[in-house]
Parts: C-alpha cells; structure tokens; sequence
C-alpha cells in the first residue's frame, strides 16, 4: 500500500496550463476516483502520477519520498490502461509473467505469482489461452491480473471498463470492487462514468478546467456539492436547476413529488413532456408554466402522459441554492436521504 500526496502540482503544455493548484492526500489502502469531463485534466494527472508526464510544478510524494524525477519503473506502481496491450503472440500466463521476467524474478516466483492473480481474478482456467482466444472481459481481467503480480505500492486505473459492453461493465466493477477489498490496495481510478465512481470510490474528485472541484465521499458530493459544477456532474438524470434572482435552486429528481396536503418550500404547475418506465421506477419529464425543463423520478409505475398537466412540489430541506455569479453553494438545511 501507500500514502500519496500532491503538493500544488500543476501541468503546463507551452503558454497552455491543463492542471493547476492540484492539493490532494490519498490514505493507504483508499480508492480514489478522478471524475469530469473530457478535457479536464484527470488522465493527465494520473499520467503525471506514474511518470509517463513530467510534472511542470509541485511535488508527488508516494511513502514520504518525492517521486518528482524518479522513472516509472522506480516508482513502485502499475497501471491499467483503456486499451488491453497484451502480446498476441503470448499466452495469458506469459502475458501476465513477462514483467516479473523482465525484473528478474525466479521461474518459480513468477509461477507463484501469476496463478495467485489469476485465482484472485478467476481466469486460473484462461492461462494457456492466447489473446484472441478471449472475450474483452477476460482481456481486461488480463491485464489488471499482469499488474497485480508486479505487487505494486500503487494501482492507476484509466477508464479500464470504457471499451466492454454495460453486463461485462457491470460484472467487472463488481469485481474491481471486491479485489480491492481484498488486496486492500491503494488505488486511483479514473473514469467519465459517475456510476462506476459512486459505486468503487471511497472517495471522489470531481475536477473541471484542470482544477480539483470537490473531494469527498460519495453521498458528501451528492448531498452537499461543492457548486454547481458539481451538483450537474454527479447524479443521473442530472438536478434540476431553477434561476431565482441572484440564485439558482437545484432539486434532485427525487426530491420532486406530485404536490399534495402539507407544508412545501417550493410548488410548480406544468405540462408532462415525456414520461420513462424503467420497470423499478419512473421518470417524468415536465415543462413548467415558467419554462423550465424538469424531471421527477418516482418509484415504480405511474399514470401520467405526455400532455398531462401537472404540479409538483419539494421540501425545503431537499432544496440546494447556489449563488449565480460564481455557482457556489449557500448555507442551507441536509437535504433529505
């Protein structure tokens, strides 16, 4: 395992700045994912991490010692990249062997090795397979596996699950998840799909423009973001942002109801536009007399079509305000779990 820190790193490409002002401490053995959007700078920070990228200022401290200028291989760290980069012409074990070989590992230690990586990733089975002989998943647990027998102090991830299909996707995070609790690894996963981050990280960086947005836990960034960045990046489908004066006001999907008896802090009349059945529950999409677009989420089935009129409401505790000038968050209640 280690303990990482980014002190003030940034990335300058000419007059071109892509990172800057990145403070981060990543604790032994935690998950951390990097979320944005394209162009944000997460795949180059993690680039920068395993020295593949010269870092233009600051320092990166892996176990208290300044990696700055120190090479890949000396670094203690194994990456898993998007695409799979196996050697067709080599079988799974040979795959996932030929870097212990490279560093001088025994016969014996490199068999050790391999066959407890692929126990831990269940492909003992596939190791005298060549590459074209397996699906896209097993390519992946592949080379998560040649970077597991290196026993690296650090594991980066870069959208490894971006080219498999949603089931092998889902399946193989599942399966990330569990090698992670198992190796009780540090790792840094970098991805552009929020459900993978909501469901791996123990924490999440929201980064945007080359900055550090938001760091937190799951529910901290859902419940309590940072800004308005950060309340539209994380969750599906994505807030409701309604301007009122100086201020916007987000309401989560689920925190919007059919209006009824009681107590509301905000009411809206409206038109159904579009309604989803997602056999669990249900989107309802509504234009309202003011013009805004909305979505409520509700669970299971429901009645309304499109052309219906509606009015929604929500409760003030499940209500964000964010300032207009500079998107940050006002003091308000918890919203509602």
């Amino acid at each position: 395992m280690a303990h990482v820190q980014l002190k003030n790193v940034s990335k300058r490409y000419g007059n071109t700045e892509v990172l800057r002002d990145i403070d981060l401490t990543i604790a032994d053995g935690e998950l951390v994912v990097l979320v944005g959007p394209s162009g944000c700078g997460k795949s180059t920070l993690l680039r920068m991490l395993c020295g593949l990228e010269e870092i233009s200022g600051g320092e990166i401290v892996v176990d208290g010692a300044v990696v700055n200028d120190k090479p890949p291989a000396e670094r203690g760290i194994a990456m898993v990249f998007q695409s799979y980069a196996l050697y067709p012409h080599m079988s799974v074990f040979r795959n996932m062997a030929f870097g212990l070989k490279i560093h001088g590992a025994g016969r014996d230690e490199r068999k050790r090795r391999v066959h407890e990586a692929a126990k831990a990733l269940q492909i003992e089975h596939l190791l005298d397979r060549l590459p074209r002989e397996l699906s896209g998943g097993q390519r992946q647990r592949v080379a998560i596996g040649r970077a597991i027998v290196r026993q690296p102090k650090l594991f980066l991830f870069d959208e490894p699950l971006s080219n498999l299909d949603a089931a092998l996707r889902v399946k193989t995070r599942i399966e990330l998840a569990r090698l992670h609790r198992e190796l009780k690894a540090t790792m840094v996963y970098v991805t552009h799909d929020q459900v993978e981050a909501m469901t791996l990280g123990d924490r999440i960086v929201v980064m945007h423009e080359g900055r550090i947005q938001q760091a937190g836990t799951p529910l901290e960034l859902y419940q309590r973001p940072a800004n308005r960045f950060v309340a539209s990046f994380i969750g599906s489908p994505t807030i409701n942002l309604l301007k009122d004066g100086e201020t916007e006001i987000g309401i989560r999907p689920e925190h919007l109801q059919l209006a009824g008896p009681g107590e509301a802090a905000l009411r809206l009349r409206g038109v159904v536009t579009l309604v989803e059945q997602l056999g669990e529950s249900h989107l309802v999409y509504l234009r309202s007399e003011a013009g805004h677009e909305l979505v409520m989420r509700g669970p299971a089935q429901t009645t309304l079509r499109p052309g219906d009129p509606i009015e929604v409401m929500a409760r003030a505790e499940a209500l964000l305000r964010f300032d207009c000038n500079n998107g940050r968050l006002w003091p308000l209640q918890e919203p509602s779990p």
